[in-house]
């Protein structure tokens, strides 16, 4: 095209622009829009927006804005789709207080925006926690005549609904209704959402009824945010409903409407019917992913059924699946309170081997078994080796190791002195949680003696 003369329509390199962007290969169209201006072939005013599209989608918002400036030099007006894509530039950039700017200086210029300028700047204050701002603007679009749709409601919606202001999206919610603006499922969802944030279920479960008085049909993500709560608060009655709501409305379960009742059951200790779903899983046409598996092996493992885990670990491998870390943190979990420290090693290798990293409750479970059997000096070691690879501690790392040094007060302060060389030093919490165990232990010298140690060092105020 570039060499054929005389040249072809600016129009049909902008379809192959536009082709570009569509694919997200946003500096291939930058750089053939320079090769064809090299060549003499000016841009148009769609050509214009579609680089300002690029710019954007890449960041350069300076660049973006310099095209603009070059539209006006050309005598062209921006239109609306270029000071929207602008404003969105400036919105995915977080420059939000410079997008309300822009908007602000348009609109006193006397140019109106629409419906997909407003959603974005409500979208861009709500990811800014700014739902109050959100609101506000919301107000205003009236004011410039234009009727905000459902997306912009719903994204204040949820936003409400995150921030657990249930009964102001309630409220916003009503003024849809009122407002003659349908909701969608996505409105629901998000108030499913926010009523199980604060721990009304019940209430949550009703708005299936007010869903189907609007003919809305609820999606696999909205019984799953259903099915995770009731299962979380252990109430599997409530689940059963909501799974039997979701059967009737013909929406089939999925691996992780399945997970969910997994671990729903093993949260009540109600081992047969976790395994029951998780066979039944294949039955049902649903293959258990890795998630699935971790569930099971890590009920297994806290239940001291190890062989069960085990079992499942090798279906694991004969399946081709990848154990990852959760896999083997839970399996060497559960053998080291299970007394099996000598063939945790194995695991240990194996995970390494698989380039599965161990984190810090891996390493926790192994310092525990370790300082348990009187295995000290190989704890300590561990221990310093954990530091050595970045792994900070947390504080129920460092009150399994100072357990283990009771009686061995020097050996506990060098540690101390050592992790504070490290900057891997507890902090407050950490030391009322290991001087009271010390307490616990009657160990009532050593925990004074610490305690004024770490007043000494200026640790504690």
């Amino acid at each position: 095209m570039l060499y054929v003369r005389p040249s072809p329509p600016i129009f049909q390199f902008n379809i192959i622009l536009g082709s570009l962007v569509k694919i997200q290969h946003y500096p291939t169209a930058i750089s053939l829009s320079k090769q064809f201006e090299s060549k003499g072939i000016a841009p148009d005013l769609a050509t214009l927006n579609i680089l300002i599209n690029c710019f954007c989608h890449l960041g350069h918002i300076n660049f973006a804005f310099s095209v603009c400036a070059k539209i006006l030099k050309m005598g062209y007006h921006p239109n609306i789709i270029i000071l929207n894509t602008l404003i969105k530039g400036l919105c995915l950039r977080g420059q939000l207080s410079k997008a309300l700017h822009f908007h602000d200086d348009a609109v006193a210029q006397g140019f109106r925006f629409n419906q997909v300028t407003y959603g974005t700047l409500v979208n861009g204050l709500c990811k800014m926690g700014e739902t109050k701002a959100a609101l506000e603007l919301l107000k205003k679009i009236e004011g410039y005549s234009i009727k905000p749709d459902v997306v912009t409601y719903n994204t204040i919606i949820d936003s409400l609904c995150k921030n657990n202001l249930v009964a102001d999206a309630c409220n916003l919610y009503s003024e849809m209704i009122v407002k003659k603006i349908s909701p969608s499922v996505i409105t629901f969802n998000s108030l499913m959402y926010g009523f199980c944030a604060i721990g009304q279920l019940k209430e949550a479960i009703a708005l299936l009824n007010d869903m189907k008085m609007k003919n809305i049909n609820p999606t696999i993500y909205t019984f799953n945010i259903l099915v995770d709560v009731s299962c979380k608060e252990g109430k599997m009655k409530e689940t059963k409903i909501v799974i039997a709501a979701m059967v009737k409305a013909g929406v089939k379960p999925d691996v992780v409407t399945y997970n969910t009742l997994m671990n729903g059951y093993w949260l009540i200790n109600e081992v047969k019917p976790a395994k029951h779903v998780f066979n039944s899983m294949a039955q049902n046409g649903i293959t258990p992913d890795v998630g699935s598996y971790n569930i099971m092996i890590d009920g297994f493992c806290k239940k001291k059924m190890i062989d069960e885990a085990m079992n499942l670990l090798e279906k694991m491998k004969c399946k081709n699946m990848n154990p990852d870390t959760v896999t083997y943190s839970s399996l060497i979990d559960g053998m080291c309170k299970s007394r099996r420290i000598y063939y945790v090693w194995d695991l240990v290798d194996e995970m390494h081997d698989r380039g599965q990293p161990a984190n810090i409750i891996t390493y926790s479970s192994l310092l525990d078994a370790l300082c348990k059997n009187c295995h000290l000096d190989r704890a300590i070691a561990l221990f310093r080796n954990m530091i050595d690879r970045g792994i900070k501690p947390n504080k129920y790392t460092y009150t399994i190791i100072v357990d283990g040094l009771s009686g061995l007060f020097d050996k506990a302060l060098a540690l101390l002195s050592k992790m504070e060389e490290k900057g891997c030093m507890p902090n407050a919490i950490t030391f009322e949680i290991i001087i009271s165990s010390l307490f616990e232990k009657d160990e009532n010298d050593m925990a004074e003696k610490l305690l004024r140690e770490i007043i000494a060092r200026g640790l504690l105020q």
